[in-house]
């Protein structure tokens, strides 16, 4: 059982399917690690024990073991409803809201065999590309705990990259999967505008977010793009055909923020690697714009989010929902359009682009706060200065974890793919992911939590070397 967490999801669900080990010892030996590790790290804000336990004992008195997920211990952001759980959003302004059913999502989840075991922390509305609420504690990077998990999915980044889980739902409005999983060395994939459903499209009236997970591996989060968008083996069928001749425009910078050497020389290495596949490499400008080009659009987003009070909300949620007060619709739509087509024509006829996942490397906790909410968010803003776009023109887009220094680096797929289409772009960067190498299994020879170990390097890239415990055990 010791060496369950270096099992990948698919791995565990096979061998729940086989028998091998039950769902209710598979449950009682991750929350064991919870119990014993998330009281330093912040990575759930609600532990679900009574009705995990319900629907393990479920999982192993079925006759029917046919679901892709069967019995792999899960948890869900805490933006979408969960039956019977609280849904806070992050935020004290929701702090006595509770949902009596699931979203279309997690209903989906479920039949595909998850075990729900609670809620993971977000930043407030999903706001921030750190988690640090009113409501509890900061979600700590399992890499070194005086760091941030980024955001706003840093609750699942820090259950997985801790293996308190072997997968865990998350969402991406503006990188906000893909932050956290190259802060803290997993796989991210946020899928093509259109494909996944939408609890919230009444609000996001531009679809910027899309549901995903983060992970260890490609294939992990394949499966669970899988199942959210009610597809057999869409992404998953894909992986086996790993494309060739791809042409790769090579981005390093961004007018928003410098981008740290040593992130820019593991993405030349990644870069060398890809041409060594038989790819084509060529550089790339940078896109150009500004943060105040954004702005209208995320501040009307924010301000659609239904407050009684707004002195409930954190300082830069006020700030940021007062710039879109009083805009209307049409003219932010016609302001998401322009970007949109902009970073199409960025794009150009590349395959694919890459680029940082993030500028920088993971921010302390505690760095984003301060008196001056306009400083405090264009300081936050610049970790989703390479993420961003892709959510305002809807294309697929990847995390991979990085070089020895370094946060992932983005495969992003051409604009040709249509958003409610089945993401062809997107599933040729994820199995060029796994053709390079770069993402093959759990991550290796990382750092225990508590190991006294410090510094702000990225973990080492992960290889098809063999497996060592990604915990440091």
């Amino acid at each position: 059982m010791s060496d369950l967490p270096t099992h990948s999801a698919l791995d565990l669900a096979t061998l729940v399917r086989d028998r091998a080990v039950s769902a209710v010892e598979l449950l009682a030996h991750f929350e064991g690690r919870i119990d014993a590790l998330d009281g330093d790290l912040g990575a759930f804000v609600q532990r679900l024990p009574a009705a995990a336990r319900r629907e393990a004992l479920a999982v192993d008195r079925a006759t029917d073991r046919s679901a892709p997920l069967l019995g792999v211990p899960f948890a869900i952001k805490d933006t979408d409803p969960v039956r019977f759980a609280w849904n806070r959003a992050g935020s004290r302004a929701y702090r006595y809201v509770w949902s009596p059913f699931d979203a279309d999502q997690v209903a989906r989840l479920r039949r595909a065999g998850v075990v729900i075991l609670g809620k993971t922390a977000t930043s407030e509305l999903a706001l921030m590309p750190v988690v640090e609420t009113d409501l509890g504690p900061p979600a700590r990077n399992p890499w070194n705990p005086a760091f941030s998990s980024g955001g706003s999915s840093g609750g699942a980044a820090t259950a997985v990259a801790a293996g308190l889980l072997p997968v865990a739902h998350a969402a991406d409005g503006a990188g906000s999967i893909r932050v956290p999983a190259a802060l803290c060395h997993l796989f991210g994939y946020k899928a093509s505008r259109g494909q996944m459903p939408d609890f919230y499209a009444a609000m996001d009236r531009f679809r910027l977010s899309v549901v995903g997970c983060v992970s260890h591996t490609v294939a992990d989060s394949a499966a669970v793009a899988d199942v959210l968008a009610g597809r057999r083996d869409g992404l998953s069928g894909a992986l086996s055909r790993a494309p060739t001749g791809l042409r790769i425009g090579l981005c390093t910078t961004t007018p928003l923020t410098t981008v740290h050497p040593d992130i820019v020389a593991g993405l030349e290495g990644l870069a060398r690697t890809l041409q060594e596949l038989g790819h084509h490499v060529e550089p790339l400008e940078a896109l150009p714009g500004d943060l105040d080009e954004f702005l209208p659009i995320y501040g009307f987003q924010a301000n659609r989010a239904p407050v009684l009070s707004e002195t409930s909300l954190q300082p830069v949620t006020r700030w940021l929902r007062g710039h879109g007060r009083g805009r209307k619709l049409a003219a932010v739509q016609a302001q998401v359009d322009a970007l949109a087509r902009r970073i199409q024509v960025w794009h150009g006829g590349f395959d694919l682009l890459l680029t940082p996942t993030a500028p920088r490397f993971a921010p302390r906790v505690g760095e984003f706060v301060g008196d001056d909410p306009a400083a405090v968010f264009e300081a936050a803003a610049a970790l989703g200065a390479f993420t961003a776009p892709c959510n305002l023109s809807g294309q697929p887009a990847a995390s991979l974890p990085g070089g020895p220094r370094g946060p992932g680096c983005p495969a992003v797929g051409r604009p040709a793919d249509r958003p409610g289409g089945r993401g062809c772009a997107a599933a040729g960067g994820l199995s060029a992911a796994r053709a390079s190498g770069a993402v093959a299994g759990p991550a290796a020879e990382a750092r225990r939590v508590g190991s006294g170990r410090t510094g702000r390097r990225a973990p080492a890239a992960v290889t098809r070397s063999p497996r060592r415990d990604p915990h440091g055990r």
